[in-house]
């Protein structure tokens, strides 16, 4: 899993994918679309689109000499199935999480509650005094 996030994290195969989600590309188009995004060779988004397949994102179909690149539904919804797992478990987190922040709140509330006479500053004392 961790293949399919290093290949997301680079700007120009997050635009080869979303390129894709509209269908099947040819090399040749996702070569130009990324080259009019990025300063890069056609080698540079051969590359790409290797780390791509390697990462199990994309496939591609041979058609004569031509490269037909699609994305690869079974490594995308892999990825969703494990983010779905990651956000369940940082959900699982939240509930003792908020009550903490909870209890901190009420302790401090109890604090400040509990010593009223602490905020009075001497000086105010002695003024009320003498009026």
């Amino acid at each position: 899993m961790t293949a399919v996030f290093e290949a997301l994290g680079e700007p120009a195969r997050r635009a080869v994918l979303e390129l894709l989600g509209t269908g099947e590309q040819p090399a040749g188009a996702i070569v130009a679309a990324v080259q009019d995004r990025f300063p890069m060779s056609q080698p540079a988004v051969s590359q790409h689109l290797k780390v791509l397949r390697e990462a199990g994102l994309v496939t591609f179909r041979s058609e004569g000499t031509r490269r037909l690149y699609r994305i690869d539904e079974h490594g995308v919804e892999a990825a969703q199935a494990w983010l779905a797992r990651l956000l369940d478990s940082l959900a699982s987190l939240a509930q003792p999480l908020d009550a903490l922040e909870t209890e901190v709140a009420r302790g401090r509330r109890a604090r400040r509650d509990a010593s009223p006479a602490a905020d009075a500053s001497p000086e105010s004392a002695g003024d009320s005094r003498t009026a």
